[in-house]
């Protein structure tokens, strides 16, 4: 393997070459981890964005909810962009604009007073913030096969933790004001840049500069990226309405806040602890499978969520969708890397980091109408038959997506660049 000169296929090379490949890709594996814990571990300005809005700036609960979504929006629009500019100025580029251009943002999010400035403020985080997701994905796709599991799993395992140390300083830090926040959140994104632009290679194929094909047209004509980015969609949905029922849902039971927050903090240690010895696990174990049973107790484990009462029975409910949620994140970088073409990598990555940011706008709008006008019982049913539908369509789509992963394989591994 080599990482500069001409692209070319995967083979075996002689002398202590393969080594150094090694060494590089698990440098560069080690420095991705880092930006992604100290970007999450830094992002504290978000957590507490809805009180910063409504008790220090004085904004209303809806208008607040209207700059909460511009954030949204902007997230969705991140994900597509960053792909995009992964693929035409390249991986390590569009990540230091999106670290830096984050750190800008957020201090004009924090600077700004007008509801107009802060919501356009508020779109300018969501926009940058994510840019490094697909582009960080997109690095990963660019190394061999066999490597993206482990790779993918090392990295929502960094993320979680870094959101994890997140919330608790958080709220140390916003007992000394909000607006502290902000500064925090934007020195970690500086502290991300710098890891960036000191540890991160260039990894873009050299022949994607010259190749230069449209997305559309491609993704178009890809039946199984598009089922599969569908199946995402759904299952994101599903998955993510928990966090806006489940506290209502605990509320109408008499449970406070602190159990709720007992709750999410299992969520998280169940990540932390279980997520490494899953990623050992399911390596190598076919991909489809393992997204089609994950996505089932994703969707039994919200559902349950529902249903049951006492705080043990939360607490079951969303071990069994962690364990899902687990599932689903091992496998959900590498089967999208293997769908896509070595030339739209980023943007391919775009879209499947997309299914993630629609999940999370519409998840929270869809579990809480089905909440309000069908109850708890309709909302169980839903999400288990989500759950079991999704499975099914994940298991009928496995043979198009081991042929077509496969095919991709057959291709060879294009080498990454050397340039910085």
């Amino acid at each position: 393997m080599t990482f500069h000169g001409a692209p070319v296929l995967s083979r075996p090379a002689i002398g202590p070459r393969p080594i150094r490949a090694r060494s590089r890709r698990s440098g560069l594996v080690g420095a991705l981890t880092a930006t992604h814990f100290v970007s999450r571990a830094g992002g504290v300005a978000r957590a507490f964005l809805v009180l910063y809005l409504t008790q220090e700036r004085g904004l209303s609960p809806t208008t607040a909810g209207v700059v909460i979504a511009a954030v949204g929006i902007g997230d969705i629009g991140s994900q597509l962009l960053g792909g995009w500019l992964g693929d035409r100025i390249g991986r390590r580029s569009t990540m230091l604009i999106g670290f830096l251009g984050t750190a800008v943002a957020l201090i004009a999010l924090g600077s700004a007073r007008t509801p107009a400035a802060i919501c356009v403020a508020a779109a300018g985080v969501g926009l940058m913030a994510e840019l490094f997701r697909p582009v960080g994905s997109a690095a990963v796709a660019d190394l061999p096969a066999r490597e993206r599991v482990r790779a993918f799993g090392l990295l929502f395992w960094a993320a979680n933790l870094g959101f994890t140390v997140s919330t608790v300083a958080a709220g140390v830090l916003a007992r000394h004001g909000y607006g502290i926040l902000f500064w925090v959140n934007a020195a970690a994104s500086v502290l991300a840049a710098l890891i960036v632009w000191r540890y991160v290679p260039e990894t873009r194929p050299a022949e994607t500069a010259a190749t230069r094909r449209a997305l559309l047209p491609v993704l178009l004509r890809d039946p199984v990226m598009l089922a599969m980015s569908a199946i995402h969609v759904a299952y994101f949905t599903m998955f993510l309405q928990v966090f806006s029922t489940l506290p209502l849902v605990m509320a109408a039971d008499g449970h406070g806040p602190g159990t709720f927050g007992a709750v999410l903090a299992l969520n998280g240690i169940v990540i932390v602890v279980v997520q490494p010895i899953a990623v050992r696990l399911l390596d190598g174990r076919d991909t489809a499978s393992v997204l089609a049973v994950s996505m089932l107790l994703a969707g039994v484990g919200g559902g349950l969520g529902a249903v049951v009462h006492g705080g043990a029975g939360y607490a079951g409910a969303i071990l069994v969708w962690t364990l899902g949620q687990i599932g689903v994140s091992v496998m959900f970088g590498a089967a999208f890397a293997g769908l896509a073409p070595a030339d739209l990598r980023g943007r391919y990555m775009g879209v499947a980091s997309s299914t993630w940011s629609l999940g999370a706008v519409l998840g929270p709008l869809l579990g809480t109408a089905l909440l309000d006008h069908a109850g708890r019982t309709a909302l169980w049913a839903a999400s288990s038959a989500t759950g079991l539908a999704l499975f099914a369509a994940q298991r009928a789509l496995a043979p198009a997506l081991r042929r077509r992963t496969a095919a991709l394989a057959g291709t060879g591994t294009i080498k990454p660049s050397s340039g910085r």
